[in-house]
């Protein structure tokens, strides 16, 4: 088709060819420099939609294995305390010092993926995935009793694998005298971590004699109130020792050692005059503060503070005693 130029365009005012294509090229070149600019934000974006996705099915699936966990024996029969208070009182040096702290700020505190790195005296050490170490187990529900050295408690139902059928997967060997345990490091997400006024030496780490971890009672804990595990209560798993005062049972596990001699554990190391590596629940034994003979349920009533009295070994004396036949429970504090 034959395309006529007007009358009215001067042969001056035509765009020479080569401003033109340049020009094109400029337009072409310009676009792909937006479109690269664009496409780290659009690949974080749908990368971050895996990621929440994948996190979702994660979460479905443990919380339908424990929506489906069988009830234990072991349960105390004693009246339950409140969801809200298990949620917002705690102890959590990770998350800060006030006990509030580990509920304000562990929002941004990441549970999925998770791994534990299990190494030392065992035949079968690796670093195993949460969701293939609780997928194999019939989860329980068990309601104990929770004792802080602090002279204060609750009654939780917990929900989680015996701890005893964990370590088992591992075989531990004839030297495993003694569990340690390690809680994750990430300062980024966890406040108290990057505190100057922090005394502690992080990585949180315990410990427990092999008999003891291997005990029925002991519970590795992924939830709590038939849900998954709050971050501010050790989420995605933690230890439950019934019978020993709540620091020994430590949060957000990411390391599991076989050991032969007595391990390093964090508050005995800071203040062994305090906190003994046994830290059996014992009202005849004071702390060098506050008598331990007496603790203060969570909440308390409308008249003030509910005391009551302690119970040897937090109640489980008839389960758990045996394990400390012939040892002074006074010096083996």
């Amino acid at each position: 088709m034959l395309i006529k130029q007007p009358l009215d365009i001067r042969p001056s005012d035509i765009t020479d060819e080569k401003v033109y294509l340049s020009r094109r090229q400029f337009m072409r070149s310009t676009a792909a420099v937006v479109a690269a600019g664009a496409a780290p934000a659009l690949l974080s974006q749908g990368v971050l939609a895996r990621e929440n996705a994948s996190r979702q099915v994660w979460v479905r699936k443990i919380e339908a294995q424990i929506a489906a966990a069988r009830k234990s024996p072991f349960s105390t029969s004693e009246e339950k305390t409140p969801f809200d208070d298990v949620l917002e009182y705690n102890n959590f040096y990770e998350f800060g010092t006030s006990k509030s702290d580990p509920y304000e700020n562990s929002e941004q505190f990441e549970i999925q993926p998770w791994a534990i790195k299990v190494e030392g005296a065992c035949h079968k050490p690796g670093t195993y995935h949460l969701e293939d170490l609780v997928k194999e187990s019939q989860l329980e529900e068990r309601i104990y009793r929770l004792r802080c050295v602090e002279a204060w408690s609750m009654v939780i139902p917990w929900v989680g694998i015996p701890l005893a059928s964990l370590l088992k997967r591992f075989e531990p060997t004839m030297n495993a005298k003694y569990v340690a345990f390690e809680t994750v490091v990430r300062p980024e997400q966890m406040p108290g971590q990057k505190s100057l006024f922090s005394s502690i030496d992080w990585p949180y780490r315990e410990g427990l004699r092999i008999d003891e971890a291997m005990h029925p009672l002991t519970l590795a804990a992924v939830g709590l109130y038939g849900k998954i595990l709050p971050n501010q209560n050790g989420a995605p798993i933690r230890l439950v020792v019934p019978w020993k005062y709540g620091f020994k049972s430590i949060k957000s596990i990411v390391a599991i050692r076989f050991v032969e001699e007595e391990p390093y554990t964090t508050w005995n190391n800071i203040a062994p005059n305090e906190y003994g590596f046994y830290a059996n629940v014992n009202p005849k034994v004071d702390h060098p503060r506050w008598s331990q003979k007496s603790e203060r349920r969570l909440p308390g009533g409308l008249f003030g503070p509910k005391r009551i009295e302690t119970q040897m070994f937090n109640g489980y004396a008839e389960q758990v005693a045996s394990l400390y036949s012939g040892m002074d429970l006074q010096a083996n504090y």
